[in-house]
C-alpha cells in the first residue's frame, strides 16, 4: 500500500504547530524563569551560543514532527489506524527524544532537576501531541 505523503506533510506540519504551541508553553509557565536563576547564578550562558536560536528551535520541532507522522504512517499497516496507534508512536518517540539525555542532566547537572524535567516534559508530550494530531489528519 502506497503512503499518502500529502497527508503525510499536512500532519507533521500541523504536528509540528502543535510541538511548537506546547513549547512556548512550557517556556513561559514552566522553566523561564528558571532560567533566568541558572543564568544569574551563572551556569547558563545569557545570550545563546547559536545565532537565531528560537527560529532554529522551531524548525527542528518540525523536523521532529515530520518525522513523527512519517512514523505514524509506516507503523499503520501493522498496528491498525487511529489514536493507539498515534499514541504509541507518540510515546517511543517522546521517550527517545526527551528521557534520556534530561534523565542524565537531572542526575549530574548542577542546575537541579526542574529544568531537565521540564525539558523532557516539553518533548515527550510534544512528541505525543504531534503523533495525535498527524493520525488525525491520516487518510490513506
Amino acid at each position: 500500500m502506497a503512503l499518502n505523503r500529502g497527508r503525510i506533510w499536512l500532519g507533521g506540519l500541523a504536528g509540528g504547530v502543535i510541538w511548537n504551541l506546547w513549547s512556548f508553553f512550557v517556556y513561559h509557565f514552566i522553566t523561564g524563569a528558571r532560567y533566568v536563576v541558572v543564568q544569574n547564578a551563572g551556569w547558563f550562558l545569557k545570550t545563546p551560543r547559536y545565532p537565531f536560536f528560537v527560529a532554529q528551535w522551531t524548525v527542528l520541532l518540525f523536523i521532529l514532527a515530520i518525522a513523527v507522522a512519517h512514523l505514524y504512517a509506516w507503523a499503520r499497516p501493522g498496528l491498525g489506524p487511529g489514536p493507539g496507534t498515534a499514541l504509541k508512536i507518540g510515546f517511543l518517540v517522546g521517550f527517545f527524544a526527551g528521557f534520556p539525555e534530561n534523565f542524565a542532566q537531572a542526575t549530574w547537572s548542577a542546575i537541579g532537576r526542574a529544568l531537565p524535567f521540564g525539558w523532557m516534559v516539553e518533548m515527550w508530550l510534544g512528541a505525543i501531541l504531534a503523533a495525535m494530531v498527524a493520525g488525525w489528519l491520516y487518510k490513506d
